[in-house]
């Protein structure tokens, strides 16, 4: 069951997610939330930052620690429009966010089954909530129009 929270806060990593579209990157948005009070965003940059970790998540993750003035983000959610890769899964786990809420499932790299990972081969002691699905169709047509329109502009320019 979803609820409205879930809903408006999965809309705005969405916005973030164009945001990033628009600006050349690819279209994943986050957001952070705190007692449904909103702590802080991000959308991937990789390309304009010239840095391989600057994701959404990760974004997001580094703001909100420099706003709370601590890494540890107990009790908070964070809202992204993709699953996150392998190396935000590990920054996840390593700032005690409480809840991940995603919108669609990261079929490129193949999903992470993140609870499973965290208990099995992480072998560590950290409850997550994991809640996936939240405007799923949405989060998954802005990913694949930027793919589309990436193929098809390579393949006129060659």
């Amino acid at each position: 069951m979803t609820n409205d929270y879930d809903l408006h806060w999965m809309q705005h990593a969405l916005f973030l997610a164009y945001y990033a579209q628009d600006h050349g990157e690819i279209p994943i948005g986050s957001v952070l939330v705190l007692h449904n009070h909103l702590i802080s965003k991000g959308w991937n940059q990789p390309i304009k930052l010239h840095d391989p970790t600057a994701h959404a998540e990760i974004i997001s993750l580094r703001e909100a620690g420099r706003v709370m003035k601590n890494y540890r983000l107990e009790d908070s959610t964070l809202y992204v429009t993709i699953a996150p890769c392998l190396m935000c899964v590990g920054a996840i786990i390593h700032s005690r966010v409480k809840r991940l809420v995603y919108g669609a499932s990261n079929t490129k790299y193949g999903e992470i089954h993140i609870e499973k990972y965290i208990k099995t081969k992480l072998k560590i002691n950290y409850n997550i909530q994991i809640k996936s699905g939240i405007l799923e169709k949405e989060c998954k047509a802005v990913l694949n129009q930027f793919f589309l329109y990436q193929r098809t502009r390579k393949s006129i320019l060659t």
